[in-house]
């Protein structure tokens, strides 16, 4: 393997951020195979390289079946015979072996009392979209970028490029992604990497659909799955509750993956609306919306406007919806997934809901752990008459977002 560390086509600069704890949830397609097919289907994969590296083999909730990850890499549809397999999406279990193939890699290339003695500042944790890693360089091991990218790329084959997160900037909530190293074949770059390895479009699975994403363009991370299942299940509640299919505005979002898995569910969306201020997220989420409604949405970036009789998409400031009487009192089901700014912007979204029947926002929160108890006194101060028989809406943690801050969701039930 060769190691190119010479200047390329293009240059980017490692930068680096202060430290994240934030684990990273990763959802992966797992192939259900029998347990005496087990062999002959890591076969398959390893001779293609689509074996989920990094992530264990796991028993099946059907007897005598066995639970096989598959890399990100893999076509959305596999050809036969692993595309006659049934494929189940779950939580990847990380194999712990892996990770110390990684450290092993990297006490190969810095020595391993180095290795011991900077500990948990290394990057263990990861996120998987496609062919690329995204990770989080700690202060503590800048100086050793390159040589943590070295080591990823050597125990994960089939990874192009790896990427550092500093985090979501901006008001159009876009990560800072910083190429460290890539891949080219027999080659590893790990300065000046040419720009034709530092492309970030892709065509992932989630959930059973296929998402068009640019985590450098547009906010988009597999970390939030399982919150996007969640929403699913919280929104059949709903309709139960309605005995009809939802109205569902979401007003942040992005290339759309929460809109996904609710149209994925059949009959559970009736009317739909669409929007964020990013226009790059917009382009992206209408190319989303014409693969997965089976019909035709613009190509080019609109405003918020009526796509068909059912559907609403474009760009939008959530800030100024409540001031548009097309949209006011319209919804059952409001999402609020802008963590830094939720509880701020809730007054400008709750006037989208229908109040004359029972209806529900689900949101995400960023707050430091000893403000918890605050922000759910704030929610229901703001909040406007809740649904009898639900539970108080309350911040629930779901993971550390840094040091200090804790990433949560909410749900509120509101009634008529």
């Amino acid at each position: 393997m060769r190691i190119n560390q010479s200047p390329g086509e293009s240059g980017f600069d490692v930068i680096v951020k202060g430290p994240d704890s934030s684990p990273h949830i990763n959802m992966l397609r797992h192939l259900v195979v029998p347990d005496r097919e087990i062999e002959g289907v890591l076969s398959m994969l390893r001779e293609e390289g689509w074996v989920g590296l990094g992530f264990l083999i796991v028993p099946s909730s059907a007897e005598g079946f066995r639970l096989v990850p598959i890399d990100e890499a893999a076509p959305a549809i596999l050809p036969l015979p692993l595309g006659s397999y049934e494929i189940e999406e779950r939580e990847g279990v990380p194999d712990k072996r892996r990770l110390a193939d990684w450290l092993s890699h990297l006490e190969d290339l810095i020595g391993k009392e180095l290795v011991l003695e900077k500990g948990d500042s290394w990057p263990s944790s990861h996120e998987f979209v496609s062919d690329m890693m995204i990770v989080r360089v700690d202060d503590e091991v800048v100086g050793h970028v390159s040589e943590i990218a070295e080591a990823k790329l050597r125990s994960h084959p089939h990874i192009r490029l790896i990427l550092n997160d500093e985090g979501v900037q901006g008001e159009l909530r876009v990560r800072r992604l910083t190429p460290i190293g890539a891949r080219d074949g027999d080659t590893i770059f790990l300065s000046k990497i040419p720009s034709r390895l530092c492309h970030t479009r892709a065509l992932v699975r989630e959930s059973g659909i296929r998402i068009t994403c640019d985590p450098a363009r547009a906010f988009y991370s597999t970390k939030l799955q399982t919150e996007r299942v969640e929403t699913v299940a919280l929104a059949k509640k709903l309709r139960e509750m309605l005995g009809r299919p939802i109205r569902v505005f979401d007003p942040f979002c992005g290339v759309g993956p929460a809109i996904g898995a609710l149209l994925n569910e059949p009959g559970l969306l009736g009317r739909l609306a669409a929007s964020d201020l990013n226009p790059d997220a917009v382009e992206m989420l209408m190319e989303n919306l014409s693969r997965w409604d089976n019909r035709d949405y613009p190509k080019k970036i609109v405003p918020l406007q009526r796509i068909y009789d059912d559907r609403l998409a474009g760009i939008s400031d959530a800030t100024k919806l409540r001031n548009a009487p097309n949209l006011v009192g319209k919804w059952d089901l409001v999402l609020g997934h802008l963590p830094h700014r939720t509880i701020e912007l809730l007054p400008e979204i709750i006037p989208l809901l229908d109040l004359d029947t029972p209806s529900l926002i689900r949101g995400r929160v960023v707050v430091p752990e000893e403000e918890i108890a605050k922000v759910n006194r704030e929610l229901v101060r703001i909040l406007p008459s809740l649904l009898e028989g639900e539970p108080l809406p309350s911040l629930q943690v779901k993971r550390d977002y840094s040091s200090s801050l804790r990433l949560c969701s909410f749900e509120a039930w509101i009634g008529p």
